[in-house]
């Protein structure tokens, strides 16, 4: 096997075992400080870097807005966002306890924040899942990311299908995925499990990003599944600052994806990172903006032209 096919497939069977049950650091100061001895402060740190302007914004006179969650601080986080909690492992004999502490998860200058706590031997984090879903045959979902990149640690921004859904046949959408501090980007589309039977139901692009720890990004997911067209299966583009960068057909038989939710989680230790725990300190998911569009930019036509050059994702 290669390596990038035993990141995914030690990646799979962590799944798989999460839904039948139903980072010597590489840490970036930007990312991470230590507070030996004591716990880390609960307001958003000033040594973070302060995300920049969004990349890719479209105009306000043209952008159709359906949702877009306040992250005001008198908005509790669970007013848009489920906690999903336990410290099972998750499948993958990952170290951190999923809470709904506000130490973990809260909003703090109109950013969302979501963080990693790790002291005396105490792993913490937050796993929030939207209310809301895409709700629509077609549309546009954004945001801006600054994910923490470290050694043990593994953030990821994606959708699943609303409960009650089955892994792995109804489908998992990763837009912002990074782990082990490896300054890449992954977007991925499964809907398989990892063996040689379902070996090409994982697609998957990583792209190099060498300032993911440092400047913040935005992410974009286009998708388009009309209704009364004969094979129809629809279409989708994954998108980084505006620039397309993977593209692929709905395949048949997932969920609509008008019925997939946001996921927003750091994950820490486990077999993605090759069992390598953070050292103390905070590691943060800072989220300037998040929204739901009518349209992509640039329009339907603009897709279609994107999709058109786009290249798919590789299998695994």
């Amino acid at each position: 096997m290669s390596s990038s096919f035993n990141k995914f497939f030690e990646k799979g069977k962590a799944k798989v075992k999460e839904y039948e049950q139903k980072y010597n650091s590489q840490h970036s100061s930007n990312n991470q400080q230590s507070y030996p001895g004591q716990a880390p402060p609960q307001g958003y740190p000033g040594q973070q870097p302060q995300p920049t302007s969004p990349q890719n914004v479209p105009s306000p006179y043209t952008e159709k807005v359906y949702w877009k969650p306040s992250f005001d601080a008198s908005t509790p986080v669970s007013h848009n966002f489920r906690h999903e909690q336990g410290d099972h492992g998750w499948g993958n004999n990952e170290k951190q306890n999923y809470t709904d502490n506000p130490a973990n998860s809260f909003h703090h200058d109109n950013r969302l924040i979501v963080r990693g706590l790790v002291q005396n031997g105490s792993y913490t984090s937050a796993r929030l899942t939207s209310h809301q879903t895409l709700s629509r045959p077609r549309g546009y979902l954004t945001a801006t990311i600054l994910p923490p990149s470290a050694e043990g640690v593994w953030p990821a921004y994606w959708m699943l299908p609303k409960d009650p859904f089955q892994w792995p046949n109804d489908g998992e959408v990763d837009i912002c995925e990074s782990w082990q501090g490896e300054g890449s980007n992954h977007t991925c589309l499964h809907w398989g499990h990892y063996n040689a039977e379902d070996h090409n139901k994982h697609q998957v692009v990583v792209t190099p990003l060498h300032d993911i720890a440092s400047r913040p990004h935005t992410y974009g997911f286009a998708w388009i599944e009309e209704e009364g067209i004969p094979n129809w299966r629809g279409r989708m583009v994954w998108y980084i600052d505006g620039k397309p960068v993977q593209r692929a057909n709905i395949p048949q038989g997932i969920r609509r994806m008008e019925d997939f939710r946001i996921l927003l989680n750091i994950a820490m230790g486990g077999t993605v990172c090759h069992g390598k725990l953070p050292r103390d300190g905070y590691y943060d998911m800072v989220v300037s903006e998040m929204k739901m569009c009518e349209e992509p930019v640039g329009g339907w036509d603009q897709f279609e032209r994107d999709f058109g050059f786009t290249p798919e994702g590789h299998p695994v």
